[in-house]
């Protein structure tokens, strides 16, 4: 293994040693452009960071726009990415339409803020040399 001063960009605990990065992206139910003002793009924000703190989760870019959602987030390898995103949209849904009946009443009638697909990949951190092995 690298001595810690060659990993930098990388995340050390106790167990594990990670560096990996999910960009993210979901979109509103029915693709309403749900936040239209920058009050509600703030409450959302708001929303995502607490969440992901509550969650192990570091939000490292985040931009909401009037109908979806991107997020650069990184966690550590025990949380599954599905655990993650579960977490994300599930929590700012439920808060976001309980501050906001006549949101809900108008454009989310069955109750759900976000369509149930999502875009996920994953973005390398500096790839480091591996050693030859010799047979």
């Amino acid at each position: 293994m690298q001595k810690k001063s060659e990993l930098e960009e990388a995340v050390y605990t106790q167990r594990y040693v990670y560096n990996f990065h999910f960009q993210l992206i979901w979109s509103t139910k029915y693709c309403n452009k749900t936040f239209n003002t920058p009050s509600l793009v703030q409450e959302m924000k708001t929303l995502l960071v607490q969440t992901a703190q509550k969650n192990n989760i570091m939000i490292e870019k985040l931009a909401v726009m009037p109908d979806h959602v991107h997020l650069l987030i990184s966690f550590p390898p025990s949380k599954a990415p599905t655990s993650a995103i579960k977490a994300l949209k599930g929590r700012s849904a439920q808060l976001f339409l309980a501050n906001h009946a006549e949101i809900r009443k108008d454009q989310y009638w069955d109750g759900h803020l976000w369509s149930p697909s999502y875009y996920m990949s994953t973005l390398g951190g500096r790839i480091q040399p591996m050693t030859k092995v010799t047979g």
